[in-house]
């Protein structure tokens, strides 16, 4: 099993990342760009991955209370992740997401999902910013 975790500082509340975050209509305005989610039957939803053009069943689930999202593949169970929201005080957040990879054999490497982590963390804190200013404004 290979894991990976990345963290990123933003300029909100908790709870207003982590709505940002777990909005299903929405997770493609911060994924991967390859990637697209389409609920089906909460908490079971379809990934479509462009680069190979497959969907896979996964399972998407929010606990709000805990600020957090956890998906994975639901059949094959090859693959894991969960998204954490904390607060920082000073109206800051701190958003941590982890990903496991259980088969070895969907692991894409170190480096490919280094480079998604940093820039899925810097969409999401896009989205973020532009909520908040549209929220003040």
């Amino acid at each position: 099993m290979t894991e990976y975790e990345r963290s990123r500082t933003m300029p909100a509340q908790p709870e207003h990342v982590f709505d940002q975050a777990a909005n299903v209509s929405r997770l493609d305005t911060w994924m991967p760009e390859d990637l697209h989610v389409h609920a089906e039957d909460p908490p079971a939803v379809t990934v479509h991955e462009d680069h190979t053009d497959e969907d896979t069943p996964a399972l998407l689930r929010a606990r709000p209370e805990q600020l957090r999202l956890e998906w994975g593949t639901r059949e094959q169970g090859s693959y894991t992740g969960w998204l954490q929201v904390a607060g920082l005080g000073s109206g800051a957040s701190e958003v941590t997401v982890h990903l496991s990879f259980i088969d070895d054999s969907h692991d894409p490497g170190r480096q490919t999902v280094d480079d998604a982590l940093d820039t899925s963390l810097r969409r999401l804190e896009e989205q973020v910013r532009l909520r908040v200013e549209n929220t003040a404004g």
